[in-house]
């Protein structure tokens, strides 16, 4: 059984969207600290900030969290987030797996985001993509 903060967090990010980002200061602590590939931010107004401009131009965005491991303050989570963004991939749907690495106390503090940016982003952009996708299958060879 996961504590309430992690059911919490949980429950917001699996229905996030562009309208209820003001859910984000039901989960965080004023001075969190949020990390993923592309920033690292200070602070819940700053955050909630970030997912809006993130959120701004997708179509939609949802997270399905799968695994929890949870000890003494600290979790880690696997994830599945399903997005669709008008400007990548053609509008299309494209599913990204990934994990967070929380610490917490009442609400989380440290939120740091693990994810293969070019399953993310890269491998959906048109020239890029192609030369990303092109050095897989050489990998694989």
């Amino acid at each position: 059984m996961n504590s309430p903060v992690l059911t919490n967090f949980c429950r917001v990010y699996q229905s996030l969207s562009v309208d209820n980002l003001n859910q984000l200061h039901e989960v965080y602590s004023k001075d969190v600290e949020f990390v993923d590939a592309v920033d690292a931010i200070h602070g819940i107004d700053a955050v909630t900030e970030y997912f809006g401009h993130l959120y701004q131009n997708m179509k939609y965005c949802h997270f399905l969290i799968d695994n929890i491991v949870e000890q003494e303050g600290r979790a880690c989570l696997t994830w599945r987030m399903e997005y669709a963004h008008h400007k990548i991939n053609s509008g299309k749907k494209i599913i990204v797996e990934g994990s967070s690495f929380l610490k917490f106390t009442d609400k989380i503090d440290y939120h740091r985001d693990y994810v293969d940016m070019g399953q993310m982003l890269y491998e959906h952009l048109p020239v890029i993509g192609r030369v990303i996708k092109g050095i897989k299958n050489k990998v694989k060879a």
